[in-house]
């Protein structure tokens, strides 16, 4: 984090991070995080669990450990419980009225153990299992359940339909988001470096949010070589080019 803070040049505002359903996501990344100024964003991963075990009770134990947890951090953050839901990483199995009742009955617990500093994020993919967006707003959770909606989603360069703008990338699903009016925020995104100019897709960002995307208020890049070399610092023209937004006003409100 402090290397990347001194390459941009500014502190860093989000910090993602990724917890298995067992692991204390409310230790020590979590605290330092907060101590620095940075907001927390807890993509909280419920792999190999039975959603019906969730749902009937069974793991209640664990949820509201994790709400006393949050309460006691005294501050707010983001907390984004599995995302991705209505693509490949199918938590429920795809189930939608299964996710939703559990995410409800998490966040119940939640609030009951009075954890009001918890942002809650809806993040699913930027395409179902179809493709398309044919079902993803049938896992929402509802209005009362969610403070910020959001979404995941890449240019794959050479991957997976090609290449694409950073507004290709979200424009049909921002339209399902925005309909809530609530805040909306990206949490993955990055871009390919094969494929197309990765510097000018950086660059195109910032006058696409002012134009077409006026409620995504946070952005988070994946910093990774994983699937595809996601890393801010792909190429130098890359680097440079996120830079430049990071120190637009618009990314400094």
């Amino acid at each position: 984090m402090d290397q990347t803070s001194a390459k941009l040049g500014r502190p860093l505002r989000i910090h993602l991070t990724y917890y298995s359903w067992a692991d204390d996501w409310t230790g020590n990344t979590t605290q330092a995080d907060l101590a620095a100024g940075r907001i927390p964003l807890v993509n909280w991963e419920p792999s190999k669990i039975d959603f019906a075990k969730i749902r009937d009770g069974s793991l209640d134990a664990t949820i509201l450990a994790r709400a006393n947890g949050a309460k006691a951090l005294g501050k707010k953050f983001f907390l984004d419980f599995a995302a991705e839901m209505n693509g490949d990483e199918a938590w429920s199995g795809n189930n939608a009225q299964l996710y939703v009742t559990v995410y409800r009955h998490i966040h119940d617990i939640f609030v009951a153990a009075g954890a009001t500093n918890v942002v809650w994020a809806w993040c699913p993919n930027v395409t179902d299992t179809y493709g398309g967006n044919r079902t993803t707003m049938d896992y929402y959770p509802g209005d009362a359940y969610v403070d910020w909606t959001g979404v995941d989603g890449y240019n794959w360069g050479t991957k997976n339909g090609g290449w694409q703008s950073f507004e290709q990338v979200f424009q049909n699903i921002y339209v399902l988001l925005a309909a809530k009016k609530k805040p909306i925020l990206i949490g993955e995104t990055a871009s390919s470096q094969a494929g197309g100019d990765k510097a000018k897709w950086i660059d195109e960002i910032i006058p696409t949010l002012r134009r077409s995307f006026p409620l995504i208020k946070g952005v988070v890049w994946f910093d990774i070589n994983k699937e595809a070399d996601w890393r801010i610092s792909s190429s130098p023209e890359s680097e440079a080019a996120f830079i430049r937004i990071t120190k637009d006003p618009y990314f400094n409100p």
